[in-house]
């Protein structure tokens, strides 16, 4: 799906990484970061967020922090990031991005909290219960510092995805915002979920979740209750096209990931302001029963749609026309995905050492594949900026 979206609105692109390769100069098992799509992308996300009073963070996990991308972010006017984990954390921040968001997804571990708040002093840093809360504010009053403590609230009705759930109960929410401002090193700075968006396969559209209604209603509890400036942070799904959405339910925050690299839902469906800006590239290996077998390492295709037809671009050429298409079997998510397989029927028969190019949502993160960052595609002149593993490091390659 996300492969006619890139053939159609950035060829130059698949064409660029395809050439990289076949010179030796762009390893297999990649994800290919477009950077100066990037940054116009950021520079579009930037405009947008400005235009609505939002404060803006980069989501950087399914790109594997790539330190590349984070700088084509802050070139394009993003220069604070959400870190989803420690990882991320560590990663944004040695790229050079203040971090502005720490604890969502996943909470920061007991004895990692002094260190987070030494380190990265977060703008805000999210909590899903009171001794969280109190690690937080500990580790910040050890720093010499008052930290801003995001609650996660829920409510009947809302939505999280599997080992997502968590936080505080929304009808709560004026006694914990009493309870986090009572604490030594941390104050109550507002209120958080995920997702407030989500894209709807029936309605082919992004819709708003019961979470964010949820946050609508604890924002009023809250200014009954005297507290005024709450912010109110609502990631999922962010696009540009959506950002007014957002401000307009009293969202105060967003964090664009896969916007970023114009790889939302919405994308497929609809040409938006974003131009995609990442494929997945590696090579055949050999060939046995009718299937070309390709590396793999890369293979997590985050599963926003129904099981389809997944088809790559297969070639010695750099090339993006249609009879280059071939289906490809993925192994499942239970397996390891050491290689899939090519249709290797018909004409032209992939050969060991082809390029195979894919247009997928991935999570470079929790995969073995290297992140490479390249410029001047926009301008003709591709160049590999850097080569690094899913936690923003500089990968040991060709050995």
């Amino acid at each position: 799906m996300f492969l006619d979206v890139l053939r159609r609105r950035n060829p130059t692109f698949i064409e660029s990484a395809m050439r990289l390769h076949q010179e030796g100069k762009l390893p297999a098992n990649s994800y290919v970061l477009d950077l100066d799509t990037v940054e116009a992308n950021a520079r579009i996300l930037k405009r947008e967020a400005d235009r609505f009073g939002l404060k803006i963070f980069a989501m950087t996990k399914q790109v594997g922090r790539a330190s590349s991308f984070c700088q084509a972010a802050k070139r394009g006017g993003i220069d604070h990031a959400v870190a989803v984990d420690m990882a991320c954390a560590r990663a944004t921040y040695r790229a050079g991005l203040t971090l502005g968001h720490l604890g969502h997804l996943q909470q920061v571990a007991r004895y990692e909290a002094n260190a987070a708040a030494k380190t990265f002093r977060p703008d805000y840093w999210t909590v899903f219960n009171n001794t969280k809360a109190e690690e937080a504010a500990a580790g910040a009053r050890r720093a010499g510092y008052t930290q801003n403590l995001l609650a996660r609230i829920r409510a009947d009705g809302d939505v999280f995805y599997r080992g997502h759930e968590g936080g505080f109960e929304a009808v709560d929410i004026a006694a914990v915002a009493e309870r986090l401002d009572g604490l030594d090193g941390g104050c109550f700075a507002g209120i958080t979920t995920f997702p407030a968006l989500l894209f709807d396969q029936a309605a082919r559209k992004v819709l708003p979740t019961n979470n964010l209604a949820t946050l609508g209603r604890a924002a009023e509890a809250l200014a009954k209750a005297g507290h005024r400036n709450i912010e109110v942070n609502a990631p999922g799904t962010t696009s540009s096209v959506l950002l007014g959405t957002l401000a307009e339910a009293g969202a105060t925050q967003c964090e664009p990931g896969n916007g970023l690299a114009g790889t939302t839902a919405l994308h497929v469906m609809e040409d938006l302001p974003e131009l995609p800006a990442v494929l997945y590239l590696t090579e055949v290996s050999h060939l046995a029963g009718g299937k070309a077998y390709c590396l793999g390492g890369g293979f997590y295709i985050d599963p926003i749609f129904p099981d389809y037809d997944v088809k790559a671009i297969v070639s010695a050429e750099p090339t993006t026309v249609a009879s280059a298409l071939r289906s490809v079997e993925v192994p499942p998510p239970a397996a390891i995905d050491y290689y899939a397989m090519i249709d290797a029927s018909g004409a032209n028969v992939p050969r060991p050492g082809d390029s195979a190019v894919f247009g997928f949502r991935g999570q470079a993160f929790v995969t073995r594949a290297y992140v490479v960052g390249v410029s001047g595609v926009s301008k003709g002149v591709p160049k590999i900026e850097t080569i690094e593993n899913g936690f923003g490091e500089a990968a040991a390659w060709p050995v």
